[in-house]
């Protein structure tokens, strides 16, 4: 086993974890109403949606410049540690 095999190996890892993050997010974006985004001060329902779909879409659009993907993967990553937070603070007990 060689250098470039174990680079492609962490490469590989690398991908998937990214693409389960951006799906995860975006698929949780869905589960919650435009109110509960509203009522947490966060941007709207439409606007995360469209940012973390477009993540998962580009994902499988191979782009020239890699830069995009940690943008959009950054995107989700503060999706999960922001905004789910507060808009599952707002659940009814």
């Amino acid at each position: 086993m060689n250098v470039f095999e174990i680079q492609n190996a962490v490469y590989l890892i690398v991908f998937f974890v990214g693409l389960s993050v951006a799906i995860f997010a975006f698929v949780n974006s869905l589960l919650y109403s435009a109110e509960s985004y509203d009522a947490a001060n966060k941007l709207t329902k439409t606007a995360w949606c469209t940012i973390l779909g477009l993540g998962v879409v580009i994902y499988f659009v191979p782009v020239p410049i890699p830069l995009v993907n940690i943008i959009l993967l950054v995107a989700a990553l503060v999706y999960l540690a922001d905004v789910r937070p507060a808009l599952a603070g707002l659940r009814r007990r």
